[in-house]
């Protein structure tokens, strides 16, 4: 448990036994007792700060993993390299990282964590469902949360979520070196790398656009990238979009989600 976990929890703990005096006392007053003297402001409304006890103090006085840790665990039980770790497994591991990062404070930690890079590289990973997973990951990391556009748009993420939408199979952790991030999970590798001219698969190019849309929608920045990308693959997109004019930004998801569905 870490030293600013461990006063939380007891300043927390030094608030609600006041709280809770306070309501004692406040009862026995109404009762025509004479309430207990009380260092507590005599507020008959007080109640126990519940609302600052976090899920990581929860999680301390329960013995339980933070959701850190878990997040930690799941990444490095999905990039392992043990034989004897399935893929099934693997893919239970991502989908409960999908579901700790649909908190934003949760998809934050990725980028403290380093999480972000080992999770980029994944989408160039030799199995299709592996990268499905990653892109549905890196698409619910980034909705609605700056922070997170902002680290995929610094570690090259959006040039990938473009490529992966048209259908081009993007490189792995084995042919692009590491920068930008912690090194937080060891052993990443890329099992199967894409042949010269391979395709995306359907299932993965339509995650791509999911996330792809989610990056760009209110974030100028990797809109502005994400229209340079296409039109540099000859797609016929507006050469200005506004990243916060939702028709607009549909006309151009909608036409890549058909393009994915035609493949």
């Amino acid at each position: 448990m870490s030293d600013k976990n461990l006063n939380n929890l007891l300043k927390w703990s030094i608030e609600a036994q006041a709280a809770a005096k306070t309501n004692a006392a406040a009862a026995a007053g109404a009762d025509g007792q004479a309430a207990a003297p009380s260092d507590a402001p005599q507020d008959a409304t007080a109640q126990p700060h519940t609302s600052q006890l976090t899920p990581e103090m929860l999680a301390a006085i329960m013995g339980g993993p933070s959701d850190a840790e878990l997040m930690q665990a799941s990444m490095q039980l999905i990039t392992s390299t043990d034989p004897e770790v399935t893929l099934d497994s693997k893919l239970t591991a991502f989908d409960n990282l999908e579901q700790l990062i649909e908190s934003i404070d949760n998809a934050n930690l990725l980028g403290k964590m380093g999480l972000w890079t080992p999770l980029l590289e994944l989408l160039g990973h030799g199995d299709p469902q592996i990268r499905l997973m990653a892109a549905w990951v890196v698409g619910t990391a980034v909705q609605n949360n700056e922070p997170s556009q902002e680290r995929l748009l610094a570690l090259g993420g959006v040039e990938k979520l473009v490529a992966m939408a048209l259908g081009e199979r993007v490189p792995g952790a084995a042919t692009e070196a590491r920068s930008g991030d912690q090194e937080a999970v060891e052993g990443v590798t890329t099992t199967g790398e894409a042949a010269e001219g391979e395709q995306e698969t359907k299932e993965v190019r339509r995650k791509a656009v999911y996330a792809l849309s989610s990056a760009v929608r209110n974030y100028q920045p990797a809109m502005d990238l994400a229209t340079r990308e296409l039109a540099s693959k000859g797609e016929s997109v507006a050469e200005k979009t506004d990243a916060t004019d939702m028709d607009a930004v549909d006309l151009i998801i909608t036409g890549l989600r058909e393009k994915a569905a035609a493949a």
